[in-house]
């Protein structure tokens, strides 16, 4: 008796260069991997397996215009500039208003 590789449930998920061109853009326009799963209606696994890179640039491309924003707020005057300019300085510098001063050297 044979065993068949398939024997029901999903047909087995094919990639094409067009999904994989509607991941990345999804996922730079900020679409939660959760959605693209219903649109390409395919299991978070099966997306992760088959899209990783596109996932990944995706997501540097949506950090890059997040960057290119808060710099471009931070650049301005006012209260919403000292904000941006103190989340930039916190989340990408390390920088903390609460710790001490660097000691001199004297």
């Amino acid at each position: 008796m044979e065993n068949p590789k398939n024997i029901g449930g999903r047909p087995p998920h094919i990639p094409t260069p067009m999904s994989a061109r509607l991941v990345e853009l999804l996922t730079a326009e900020g679409v939660f991997q959760l959605e693209l799963c219903r649109i390409l209606e395919i299991d978070p696994k099966t997306l992760r397996k088959h899209y990783r890179a596109e996932l990944d640039r995706g997501a540097a491309k949506l950090e890059a215009k997040l960057i290119g924003h808060l710099l471009r707020i931070a650049s301005g005057t006012g209260a919403t500039a000292l904000k941006a300019i103190t989340f930039c300085l916190c989340s990408r510098f390390g920088w903390s208003p609460y710790a001490p001063p660097p000691r001199r050297m004297s």
